[in-house]
């Protein structure tokens, strides 16, 4: 009887920790994106350059357009238009040969009448660490709104800020939360992964030559 309340002692205990854990990285990184977040063109502040988060276009169960991208697009699109950026940065997964998150992403920005010379493409951006690491090392920059949805640009805000970069966000639409419960969920463990990082002085995957943006 004393080893099975010892087991469930310790359960509990490991729940409590992991719950504290969980809510003070994700308290962290929402008190450095605080003020940062736009969701109206009229209101975010010109950035010469705007990072655009890479993902899926498609739903991994039924092959439907993926929301999030869809509406990362529309975002993109809308900022670009409205001269609130010069140039875009597409971060994305090319991990194999035969699945491309920034060049899908370029085509259909292409296809709303973006000029595709305002575009620059990162293809090592395999998660948003490295994404955020890269335009500082590899493109050169020390200022970018990202272009995510709300959850996401908080969290590339705050990687940005432990780069020593100065960077605000403008938030993609969100899905609903029945929709999109799992993907909150993967956050709340990215959040706690970022921080895990930084304790371990994780690299990207990929750096590689330096890329110089047009003035």
């Amino acid at each position: 009887m004393k080893k099975q309340k010892l087991i469930i002692f310790s359960v509990l205990l490991v729940i409590i920790m992991a719950g504290v854990l969980i809510y003070t990285c994700d308290a962290l990184i929402k008190k450095e994106a605080s003020g940062k977040l736009y969701s109206d063109t009229e209101a975010v502040p010109f950035n010469r350059v705007g990072l655009l988060l890479g993902t899926a276009k498609y739903t991994s169960i039924r092959g439907f357009i993926n929301p999030y991208y869809a509406y990362r697009i529309k975002a993109a699109t809308s900022l670009l238009k409205a001269g609130k950026i010069k140039y875009l940065i597409i971060s994305g997964d090319n991990g194999r040969e035969e699945y491309n998150e920034p060049e899908m992403m370029r085509a259909d920005l292409i296809e709303q009448g973006i000029d595709s010379t305002r575009i620059f493409l990162d293809y090592a951006g395999f998660r948003t660490f490295d994404s955020v690491v890269r335009l500082k090392e590899v493109f050169g920059q020390d200022s970018v709104t990202f272009i995510s949805q709300p959850f996401h640009n908080e969290r590339a805000i705050y990687i940005a800020s432990k780069q020593g970069m100065v960077a605000n966000g403008f938030n993609a639409k969100d899905v609903s939360a029945r929709q999109g419960s799992m993907v909150q969920l993967r956050e709340k463990l990215a959040r706690v992964k970022v921080f895990v990082d930084y304790l371990i002085a994780t690299k990207p995957k990929f750096l590689g030559k330096k890329i110089k943006l047009p003035n």
